[in-house]
């Protein structure tokens, strides 16, 4: 007969089992999350390796020779790099890219964010309106360059549709005048991207809690007050990464600006990707045009750099210590 302050009964299953499920996980070995992370993040690397900086280097190294694909390569020091830099058409091409890019985020920026507010109320349609707005961007850059040629020519559905409204005094040769072709692949370049301004914008605003204006409504703000005070100070990350994007597109445009003019009429279009396809393959200038590749490179590796340091690095600083908090 057991008594209850016996050994025995103080040692049953349940004292037992107590301590298994006292015992510490066993924490997984260094050896296998090393092979875990190598596993995952190889191919990226590889890709990463492979399809950017590959390429980088051999332009580069390319940069420094005079080639024409047929005959030897000739060493050429920093040659390239000297009549790029020299050459008036190059300069013209970095001009009409930078003033794309500033007409990007003067005129898109400010109709992305009326466009974005405006479809963020409750209207009849918005699914609809949403749809509109963001199709063009789901074109390629290739038909909408070629519907725009069409529309653009002479006699074509613009200059119709001028005449239809009675302003047929404003056609002008849209795309054979010099001062005006820029300012119309302008118009075709924001009709095609403003989409994906507004359905980043929106994204923004339905990530504002509607807690805020209706506390702000409450105490009396007008909805302009609302938008100036709280939406936009809110929507300041999105609209940063907007413009960040925008610029950088607007450095590297290419796509819309050859297949509707080539660069012309007399470089009046032109931009450094335009420029770099000119020479670096239609006339055969292989080390020329890795110069000119490295270049646009340059210029935007340090737009990059400045627009990071000086613009987005308080949003991700502040990403960064909420992830961490």
């Amino acid at each position: 007969m057991t008594r209850v302050g016996d050994p025995a009964v103080s040692a049953g299953p349940d004292t037992t089992a107590g301590r298994e499920h006292s015992r510490p996980a066993r924490r997984p070995r260094r050896g296998s999350k090393r092979l875990e992370l190598a596993l995952l993040l190889t191919p990226a690397l590889v890709l990463f390796v492979g399809f950017v900086l590959l390429p980088i280097a051999v332009a580069i190294y390319y940069s420094f020779y005079k080639w024409t694909g047929f005959s030897p390569r000739t060493p050429y020091g920093f040659g390239n790099y000297q009549r790029v830099l020299e050459d008036e058409v190059f300069r013209s091409a970095l001009w009409h890219n930078i003033i794309i890019a500033v007409l990007s985020v003067a005129v898109q920026l400010p109709l992305s964010i009326g466009l974005a507010l405006l479809l963020n109320r409750k209207i009849r349609g918005r699914a609809v309106l949403r749809l509109v707005v963001f199709m063009p961007y789901v074109l390629s850059e290739a038909v909408t360059a070629v519907v725009w040629l069409l529309m653009l020519q002479p006699g074509g559905f613009v200059d119709q549709a001028f005449k239809a409204v009675g302003l047929g005094g404003l056609i002008q040769e849209w795309l054979a005048d010099g001062n005006l072709v820029l300012y119309t692949l302008f118009v075709v370049i924001t009709w095609k991207y403003i989409g994906f301004g507004i359905i980043l914008l929106l994204a923004g605003l339905q990530s504002i809690p509607a807690e805020l204006r209706e506390a702000a409504a409450t105490d009396g703000a007008s909805s302009w007050q609302t938008t100036r005070s709280i939406v936009l100070p809110l929507l300041g990350p999105t609209i940063r990464i907007w413009i960040f994007l925008s610029i950088i597109g607007s450095l590297q445009l290419f796509d819309i600006v050859w297949i509707m003019t080539l660069g012309g009429p007399a470089s009046a279009s032109a931009t450094m990707a335009t420029y770099l396809l000119d020479h670096g393959f239609n006339r055969y200038e292989f080390g020329f045009g890795s110069a000119v590749a490295v270049v646009l490179f340059v210029v935007c590796f340090i737009f990059a750099l400045i627009y990071q340091r000086f613009a987005l690095r308080r949003d991700t600083d502040g990403a960064l210590t909420r992830m961490v908090g």
